[in-house]
């Protein structure tokens, strides 16, 4: 495996968005493995959810269990730490990525085993503990098909659901011939591209190493406080194996992943599988509240992953991004990440909701995470296919604001005053201007005539740092006449607005 590009924001190979961008739209193959897929997606996604009368009601109820559970996060996380350790778990605490790796670590090593089993994880690949693992010893073994393709190719997630969506079937093919034999069982001998081969494949490599694993570790897309529950939905079944073979099970997981009740667990899933795989109900839903002699690991151990979550909490406009359910819909309507990729992002939370929670987890000090909230055309497609209304075009607003003007923030848990970042004098100088202009009549008047006057002498393209915008589009021209002018030539009257007869 490559080393992980998660925490590591910034640095040569991780670019900022606008040049990691510039080269995968020019990557003919990505661009069309990455529409074919997003397109079927979306389609399918938009059946699913036409089929039902109450999604609005559903949507507003998911929106509001969430908010609810965020305001009351710290009572509900003694609940769950309650209620896990009364069914037989462990509970563990990780204020960031390399205490949650740490502990992770030392669980393995105390089972005396070096090798683990994966289930498909985002809060895992957010802090690099496959590396960590890694570097200490213990090879990970990603199961979902995806992940192993993802592992295999020494690559990276591109998609939330999808995280090979960038790969087509003749690539996958070639990853399985050449990589499968360093890491166990060889692809057979004359693979081709089909997905029935290629499935079997994936299935024969992997379950050498399901019946041979003694650890297993996993996410969970719920934790149910009321009981301790865990959660985990998945289309594939190599969930249920890691799940219930080994004989520990550890899990990490982010601490807004908790739902208060096992009602409020209804929602979610009918409005997850449905976001997400356009499927009705997931094919395999499994659920486990500590332990159970006879019956699945013996050992459980829950890590509960804060890693800037709580600062993310701080912010009253930016915590919405927190109700985030991993459904990925988002991601598949957006025209800026069909054309980009997942790369681009270099974060594991790549689209939309990546572009406002990578920022905040991370902060906006390092190049690529001050460049994320600018990976939106605002269009507001991802907030209409949200399954719990986070209004993602409002925080990413929100974090321009935030990234050129700076201000009060929360970083680990202190509250700092951030400097504007490096790039945006002339923005930040523009504004001031204009909110300077606008606030004065009498000077807005004198402008704009004073423009119209002009016009024949206006440039068709911008200078210095208003380059990049005329570079990709027209200058709007102006008119010969104030509208004002042209309201009083034709009205008799001072015009609308301030001072204006028309004024409200």
């Amino acid at each position: 495996m490559s080393a992980t590009f998660v925490g590591m924001p910034g640095s040569p190979a991780f670019p900022a968005f606008p040049r990691a961008a510039h080269d995968a739209v020019r990557d003919t193959t990505l661009r069309g493995n990455l529409r074919h897929a997003t397109h079927t997606i979306r389609a399918k996604r938009a059946a699913a959810v036409a089929e039902m009368p109450d999604w609005a009601a559903l949507r507003a109820a998911g929106r509001q269990i969430k908010d609810h559970t965020l305001r009351h996060l710290d009572w509900y996380l003694v609940r769950v730490e309650e209620a896990v350790t009364a069914a037989g778990g462990t509970v563990h605490w990780a204020a960031d990525a390399d205490e949650a790796n740490r502990i992770v670590a030392g669980l393995v090593k105390a089972t005396g085993e070096s090798e683990v089993v994966k289930v498909k994880s985002m809060a895992t690949q957010e802090i690099g503990l496959n590396e960590a693992l890694e570097a200490a010893g213990i090879r990970a073994y990603e199961t979902d098909l995806a992940e192993l393709i993802v592992q295999l190719g020494h690559d990276r997630p591109s998609h939330i659901l999808v995280p090979a969506i960038h790969r087509n079937r003749g690539e996958i093919r070639d990853i399985f011939r050449s990589e499968m034999s360093r890491w166990g069982r060889p692809a057979p001998e004359g693979l081709t591209d089909a997905p029935a081969e290629l499935a079997e494949a994936a299935r024969l490599h992997l379950r050498e190493k399901f019946l041979r694993a003694k650890v297993g570790i996993s996410g969970a897309n719920f934790v149910v406080a009321e009981t301790g529950t865990l959660v985990v939905v998945e289309s594939e079944g190599n969930g249920r194996m890691c799940l219930t073979l080994p004989e520990t099970l550890i899990s990490v997981v982010g601490i807004e992943k908790i739902v208060p009740t096992w009602r409020d667990l209804e929602v979610f899933l009918q409005t997850l599988p449905r976001s997400s795989t356009a499927e009705r109900m997931n094919p395999y839903t499994s659920m486990w509240t500590g332990t159970t002699d006879g019956d699945g690991p013996e050992t459980f151990h829950l890590v509960l992953l804060d890693n800037g979550r709580t600062d993310t909490l701080a912010d009253e406009v930016g915590r919405q991004a927190l109700r985030c359910i991993r459904c990925s819909a988002c991601l598949n309507v957006c025209p800026v990440y069909e054309r980009a990729g997942g790369h681009a992002y270099g974060s594991v939370y790549p689209g939309p909701i990546g572009a406002i929670l990578s920022p905040q987890l991370r902060g906006t000090a390092s190049e690529i995470d001050a460049s994320l909230p600018y990976a939106s055309s605002l269009c507001g497609a991802c907030y209409e296919v949200c399954p719990v209304a986070i209004d993602i075009p409002e925080v990413l607003v929100h974090l321009r604001e935030r990234v050129v003007e700076g201000g009060p923030a929360t970083r680990a848990g202190n509250k700092v005053l951030l400097k504007p970042a490096k790039g945006h004098a002339a923005e930040r100088a523009a504004m001031r201007a204009a909110r300077w202009a606008l606030t004065r009549p009498g000077a807005l008047r004198g402008g704009q005539r004073l423009a119209s006057r002009t016009r024949r002498f206006h440039p068709r393209t911008l200078p210095g740092p208003g380059r990049a915008w005329t570079g990709t589009r027209d200058l709007p021209p102006v008119p010969a006449e104030p509208f004002r002018d042209w309201w009083q030539r034709t009205h008799g009257g001072p015009g609308p607005g301030p001072g204006g007869k028309d004024a409200k």
